[in-house]
């Protein structure tokens, strides 16, 4: 069974149970989810079918918008909006490709560091630069980039 094929399903058990919130969250994905079929059956011009990991990229970025609301929500003082976005982000995670831990964001961040350290016009802001256009393809999809970005700070010491 497919992502997509599972997400359909669960979809549907929820408005089979009663769970009104779930079905909502995940009908909104679903929703993303035929955008993301639209836009690729024009540019195929045939009938587009999505990958797993097409469908993962695209629980992503429902997951960034909704911790991108949270964080709004909270400067305004609504928490409850910030609260029903977490119950969101909550149902839409178990779809998400398994996220890294800081620890071994630590870890790989350490070995890409490794290298640039010898080089020798890699400093502050160039060697950040360098690292994070590194960290973009190595931890697409595993990890918050924030967080990466945050660590590899550190590590840097900028």
């Amino acid at each position: 069974m497919t992502l997509l094929e599972t997400i359909k399903s669960d979809t549907i058990n929820a408005l089979k149970s009663g769970d009104k919130f779930k079905y909502e969250a995940l009908k909104l994905l679903l929703a993303s989810l035929q955008n993301k079929e639209i836009d690729k059956q024009g540019k195929a011009g045939l009938e587009a079918v999505l990958t797993d990991k097409e469908v993962q990229e695209v629980v992503l970025s429902e997951i960034k918008k909704r911790r991108e609301a949270i964080e709004v929500y909270e400067k305004a003082g609504r928490q409850d909006l910030a609260e029903q976005e977490k119950k969101e982000l909550e149902i839409i995670s178990v779809y998400a490709p398994k996220q890294l831990s800081e620890t071994e964001i630590k870890k790989e961040l350490e070995e890409l560091i490794a290298p640039l350290g010898s080089a020798p016009n890699a400093a502050g802001a160039v060697e950040m630069g360098v690292l994070m256009k590194e960290c973009a393809q190595k931890f697409k999809g595993r990890a918050d980039m924030g967080l990466v970005s945050k660590i590899a700070k550190e590590l840097l010491g900028s």
